[in-house]
């Protein structure tokens, strides 16, 4: 699971030297109607040069697997999604001719489809359109052919006919007008436009898939054909090797995947990593979850290399129905001076689940010590970026977990590029008096740090199933789970923030800490947030914010802790009462782990339902006209760090070097010539 953090100033670990201030972090702002703003940031990975060569040669290749498989993520989220990608790059490229004012707004509608892998948004998840007309984009389309752009045609189909076919999905708003829909009453299926199922419905699916059909549901897509439901796998097969098993989705992009990881896996830091890479090849190329499974029990058990990486198809909140899992890549290497405090608490992960406020049957009696880091960031691609979490703990699968335990880390250089890139003003707009400004100045970058930690390293990684319980938790609370689990894990760093265990530890000075996450956690989930909801929409979409306003919300509403004030004609929300307040966050966290661990799909949907989905649009209408006065961004997308390989003359790597683009339509069109370089050559490896 991953971590969002959905604030607008962040903590910093400690990473950055003071000598680097000078550097660019903000490079641009987008914004397009109600799209943005967006601050696109570049993104630094300090300590790279102080990597071994062998620890640089295995970052280099694992980084090349990484961008290799990013079109999977981009088709996942929408079935025209790469199409319109390669017109609109085709145009990005090839301006001759195009009108000054319809490119600058092509410009600009093309980052935001980089950043968010689609033409959705990754807050609201709604289809964003451009400012453009159609007919100024066929005429544009029709020009950078001219101009010599390539455009890639289905067989007998003109430029003309293609743009048609695409025209609704590009310009109609309220034509599929939602990536993942997960209102209630909804066909979480079949209202959706990603593009996980093709032709079916939930329910349609739910049968086939209980009686058995679906093998391998977080790797694949289900399709309708002539009539029948067909699981088609992501995999290159094996038959190229000799084996039996065929090419599956995207087997050219996998079979890139596999020829860098295989060159990866010559430069492992240990036996277990080469070990894990090596499982790793073979579910690309099998698809089989048993062996994803392997490998994940590997990958966990690998803890004393410094480079590491998540790689796979992971996390579910694309899908409605929680089962599949979208491509993404985060490729790092630990800073092992930042490790102490977060590995400190991993330690210490049997003392916390003991006080956990939920019933003991769901308390695990043997749990193992939990594997934590701070990391720096080299590239995420996929499901991982450009807009990154902050936090991560995988694998996600529930009995690997209890078994073999997890892995979590805190992505250092991503929040230190989003506290050099963030101004304060937000704070001074939403704290209700002096005293809680001061104490956010004082210890908020404490707080997140404390709250990252624990959100992932006990929140995703503590409890248990009931044994009643005779499926995933995903697939028992379809629709609502990654809503539940991601606030199940914040009321986790809620109520431990209170632990004396943190002082002993050194993690925290006193307890105004926790104070202050608690008056942060109430601005961000009953005002901040709301920008990113639209006017005409009166409901949250995205799981974070789901999670964030149904814990504040059910503690306003029941435990007498959270009051809602005007003040100089503002609205604003304040604790007042910080016990009554952590009592209130032990009694919903008991049930949301109750809910959970028993798959209590009823009590789950009244929960969210009650308190996590509907907005008052009038309070957001508010916090919209605030928001204007300030420089401000809705969220972020980052630029990567680029690797170069430095040769010799026998053609050996000697060295690699990091370097900082700085412009991220750059990075794109070079990430999208890479890899279709690439299916070129491994199409040929495959036959």
């Amino acid at each position: 699971m991953k971590y969002f953090f959905l604030a607008f100033f962040f903590f910093t670990l400690g990473s950055a030297k003071d000598n680097l201030m000078e550097r660019k972090y903000t490079l641009e702002k987008i914004q397009m109607g109600n799209v943005g703003p967006v601050r696109i940031v570049q993104l630094y990975a300090d300590g790279f040069d102080e990597l071994s060569l062998k620890e640089k040669t295995l970052v280099y290749y694992l980084y090349q697997a990484a961008i290799a498989a990013r079109d999977i993520a981009i088709d996942q989220r929408h079935a025209d999604a790469l199409e319109i990608r390669s017109l609109l790059e085709a145009v990005y490229t090839h301006p001759q001719g195009v009108d000054t004012k319809v490119y600058a707004q092509l410009q600009t509608y093309t980052k935001l489809f980089w950043v968010n892998n689609s033409h959705y948004d990754n807050i609201t998840v709604r289809k964003f359109v451009p400012e453009f007309s159609f007919e100024e984009f066929k005429k544009a389309v029709i020009a950078a052919q001219k101009n010599g752009a390539a455009i890639f045609l289905r067989n007998g189909e003109t430029i003309e006919q293609q743009l048609a076919r695409l025209q609704k999905s590009i310009f109609d708003a309220n034509f599929e007008p939602i990536q993942t829909n997960k209102s209630p009453g909804v066909d979480m299926v079949a209202a959706s436009a990603n593009n996980l199922y093709s032709g079916t419905t939930f329910a349609e699916v739910e049968t086939w898939a209980k009686a058995g059909n679906e093998k391998n549901p977080l790797n694949s897509k289900v399709v309708k054909e002539n009539g029948t439901l067909i699981e088609k796998i992501y995999r290159t097969g094996n038959k190229h090797l000799g084996g039996t098993i065929p090419a599956g989705m995207y087997a050219e992009d996998l079979q890139a995947v596999v020829h860098y990881l295989s060159l990866a896996k010559n430069y492992a830091s240990t036996l277990k990593q080469a070990q894990a890479i090596e499982k790793l090849i073979t579910f690309y190329q099998t698809g089989d979850l048993n062996d994803w499974r392997a490998f994940n029990i590997a990958w966990v058990g690998e803890t004393e290399s410094r480079v590491d990486f998540i790689h796979g198809f992971i996390e579910v909140y694309l899908d409605g129905r929680g089962a599949k899992g979208q491509f993404e890549a985060v490729i790092n290497f630990a800073d092992p001076k930042l490790t102490k405090t977060i590995q400190d608490i991993g330690s210490n992960a049997q003392y916390f689940e003991d006080r956990m406020p939920w019933a003991d049957v769901y308390k695990k009696k043997d749990v193992k010590p939990l594997k934590a880091s701070v990391i720096n960031v080299v590239v995420e691609t996929g499901d991982a970026g450009p807009v990154s979490a902050i936090g991560i703990n995988l694998p996600n699968e529930q009995d690997v977990r209890e078994q073999y335990g997890s892995k979590s880390v805190t992505l250092n250089n991503i929040v230190d590029a989003y506290d050099k890139s963030n101004g304060k003003e937000i704070l001074n707009e939403f704290a209700f008096d002096q005293q809680e400004i001061d104490r956010a100045l004082q210890y908020d970058n404490l707080a997140d740090n404390l709250h990252t930690a624990l959100h992932e390293v006990l929140g995703h990684a503590s409890g248990k199933v009931s044994p009643n319980l005779k499926v995933e938790p995903q697939q028992a609370l379809p629709g609502y789970y990654s809503t539940l689990e991601e606030a199940r894990a914040d009321l986790v760093a809620l109520w431990h923030i209170w632990d004396e265990k943190l002082i002993q530890l050194g993690a925290l000075p006193n307890t105004d800490v926790a104070k202050a996450m608690y008056n942060k956690e109430v601005r961000n989930a009953s005002l901040i947030q709301l920008q990113r909801v639209p006017k005409g929409h009166d409901q949250l979409e995205e799981d974070h914010m789901k999670n964030r306003q149904l814990i504040i919300h059910w503690l306003w509403k029941n435990a007498n802790c959270i009051e809602r004030v005007q003040k100089n004609g503002k609205t604003f929300f304040r604790v007042t009462d910080y016990q009554k307040m952590k009592e209130g966050v032990g009694t919903v966290l008991a049930e949301v782990q109750r809910i959970k661990s028993e798959g209590d799909f009823n009590a789950c949907k009244k929960l969210v339902d009650a308190y996590g989905l509907k907005i008052d649009t009038a309070l957001r209408d508010e916090v919209l006209a605030r928001m204007e006065k300030l420089d401000r961004a809705v969220y972020t997308g980052f630029v990567m760090p680029k690797l170069e390989p430095v040769f010799d003359e026998k053609k050996n790597i000697v060295d690699v070097k990091v370097s900082y683009p700085l412009d991220l339509a750059k990075q794109m069109l070079e990430y999208s010539a890479f890899t279709t370089k690439e299916k070129e050559l491994r199409a040929k490896e495959l036959k």
